[in-house]
């Protein structure tokens, strides 16, 4: 008989006919895409996430198998691989990206956050509702900030909003206002008389 060590053997369960059985995640928010989403948000999480995928093609799991696990392209974990025998471990840091820094800087992004949970007109813009190009006059206004109005949509959305097509709804008339109108209608003079 193996001996297990203390920590391994409070993971084993049993079912009712006293057969060992595998752990399960029964949590519902625990998903695959949840997981994913995680790794989107927390600092240094892909990092994580390449170990795995490096490990798991150590241990004999195709390119194909471990681009679906993760939800990436084939060609992210090849360009791992790939790197991995090139670099070695190195592979997995999280490298500097080329560009421009950013021109918003979190305290920027915290107020325009704020902003966002009031009306444009607050800040003298003439709009009812948020949008690319409201956020970009306000970023323009308030922080002298310039960005494209694509960018723009890309940080409301990085906030959590979502850009939705304005919903137009014709009114009908009520009879009441109807009538209103009527009384209030001047009848202008009829022209065909004149002629005569």
């Amino acid at each position: 008989m193996k001996i297990l060590p203390y920590h391994v053997v409070d993971c084993i369960h049993y079912d009712t006919g006293g057969h060992m059985r595998a752990l399960q995640i029964t949590n519902k928010q625990v998903t695959r895409e949840s997981l994913l989403q995680m790794a989107e948000i927390v600092p240094g999480a892909w990092v994580g996430v390449r170990i795995a995928g490096l490990l798991l093609v150590r241990s004999g799991w195709r390119s194909t198998e471990v681009a679906e696990l993760f939800g990436l392209s084939q060609w992210s974990v090849v360009k791992w691989i790939q790197h991995a025998n090139k670099e070695g471990t190195a592979v997995v840091e999280d490298q500097a990206r080329p560009g421009r820094p950013s021109r918003l800087n979190d305290s920027c992004k915290q107020d325009l956050e704020k902003a966002l949970q009031s009306s444009p007109k607050d800040f003298g813009l003439q709009r009812a509702r948020w949008d690319g190009v409201v956020v970009v006059e306000y970023l323009k206004r308030v922080h002298n900030v310039s960005i494209r109005v694509r960018r723009a949509q890309v940080l409301l959305h990085e906030l959590g909003y979502a850009l939705k097509q304005p919903m137009y709804r014709y009114v009908q008339a009520s009879k009441k206002g109807v009538r209103t109108f009527r009384s209030a209608l001047k009848k202008t003079p009829d022209h065909t008389d004149r002629g005569r």
